[in-house]
């Protein structure tokens, strides 16, 4: 079997609930035009990825408003709208969104959604460990949305940016056999391509990482507050050298051997579009298979509690 996909690489109406929507369908008819069956969208799509965002003192709760504001509640209003757009074209559309405790409406968390080609919600995933400036403004998810989703097309499933540096978050899509990983991501830096690249090798899947390309410009200038080292910690950053760059994207469509099929896409907005081979996942597993044969079940042991906590 073969799978057409595309990955978009662009930027929300930021803060822009309804300007956001509305860019998500145009850019999912745009993906669609080349026969793509699934859509990737990056992480925190809708309606902002935070950095940038100016949480200093005197600014920080009219930003925190503003963010609750254009997040999104799972189901709501929002997700209906986008299963309509998923079973409008007939594709699996998976995509990262800020969505709001529907309890306390206090707490955000960053998710990716799954939504089906008849328009239904598949599942989603919280975000389980927020990384840096992230962990002022997120919540925490637990292991009830470390799922796989056994789908037409093949097993799909991921993980949302550094959370792809944690093994054994890694090994639990894995060990549900996942075949075609989605990695959306905030993360432009050079050494993500190494990333992405080993997670196909070691998983022996497909891997779609798929970031924004977002400028100064961007940002209304009320919430904006950008200050950074051109470099990031590793020294690898990706950004053309300009601070007016905010994220500069970087990607990338990997295949079960960790070869680049499409991409990286740097510099500006696009759409990476390939298409994959499922016969190759199968092929790839001849002298690797971390489940399989190399996983040593009578020395290591794999647990994960997927009870539901938050």
């Amino acid at each position: 079997m073969k799978v057409r996909v595309a990955v978009v690489q662009d930027c929300p109406k930021l803060l822009d609930l309804e300007g956001t929507l509305d860019k998500i369908e145009i850019l999912t008819k745009e993906a669609v035009n080349e026969n793509a069956e699934l859509v990737l969208f990056p992480e925190a799509f809708i309606s902002a990825y935070p950095r940038g965002l100016d949480t200093s003192p005197g600014k920080a709760r009219e930003v925190w408003l503003k963010y609750c504001k254009s997040s999104i509640l799972v189901p709501g209003k929002e997700t209906n709208r986008l299963g309509k757009v998923a079973k409008s074209f007939s594709i699996y559309l998976i995509i990262g969104v800020i969505e709001i405790n529907p309890l306390s409406q206090g707490t955000l968390y960053c998710t990716l959604l799954y939504f089906g080609p008849d328009g239904s919600l598949l599942g989603k995933h919280r975000k389980l460990k927020p990384t840096e400036k992230e962990r002022v403004l997120w919540g925490e998810g637990d292991g009830s949305t470390l799922k796989v989703y056994d789908t037409s097309i093949g097993k799909i499933g991921g993980l949302i940016c550094w959370e792809n540096y944690m093994p054994l978050a890694r090994m639990t899509m894995y060990s549900q056999g996942v075949q075609i990983y989605l990695a959306p991501n905030a993360d432009y830096c050079k050494a993500w391509q190494n990333t992405v690249k080993h997670i196909a090798r070691e998983g022996r899947c497909y891997v779609l990482a798929c970031n924004q390309y977002v400028t100064k410009d961007d940002y209304p200038p009320d919430v904006f507050k950008f200050e950074r080292n051109p470099e990031d910690d590793d020294g690898e950053s990706d950004d053309s050298g300009t601070l007016d760059v905010v994220s500069n994207g970087g990607s990338v469509i990997i295949s079960p051997y960790g070869d680049v099929i499409a991409g990286p896409l740097f510099g500006g907005a696009g759409i990476l579009h390939a298409t994959l081979d499922m016969d190759d996942v199968v092929k790839s597993k001849f002298d690797f298979d971390v489940v399989g044969h190399y996983s040593r079940k009578d020395i290591f042991s794999f647990s994960v509690n997927n009870k539901e906590q938050c």
